[in-house]
């Protein structure tokens, strides 16, 4: 689907992702690559990036490239599990936040999905792009 990040613009209107405001670079069967501008709403009141944020921007992605990847005849999925780690706290300067997020272990009734985030400052993902 050539048009997804596109779609999914339209499909969170209104939602989390877009309260939050996530925006689609690239999705396609296997892989999602999402951003947002780091603004106030994204902070906690310390000045640091909220981890939610990311974990939502994290889980977000996933699955939406959940949803382009399943199968013809796939009902939906949801997530079970997920797990984060951080090594640093992410000031309010960092501007620019992208993640990828990647399927690792494709199965019939699971995936497994990594994702990695990185800032305009500081660049903590298993993708270069």
């Amino acid at each position: 689907m050539d048009d997804a990040p596109a779609v999914f613009r339209a499909k969170q209107s209104g939602f989390l992702p877009d309260i939050l405001g996530l925006d689609w670079i690239e999705l396609r069967h296997g892989f999602a690559r999402g951003r947002f501008d780091v603004g106030k709403q994204h902070l906690a009141p310390n000045g640091y990036l909220h981890a939610a944020t990311v974990v939502a921007l994290a889980d977000t992605a996933c699955g939406y490239g959940c949803m382009v990847s399943l199968p013809e005849g796939a009902a939906g999925f949801t997530t079970i599990e997920l797990k984060t780690n951080a090594t640093r706290g992410w000031g309010a300067d960092r501007g620019i936040t992208t993640l990828s997020a990647q399927i690792v272990e494709p199965s019939r009734g699971r995936a497994y999905w990594i994702a990695g985030c990185s800032t305009r400052a500081w660049v903590a993902s298993p993708f270069q792009s």
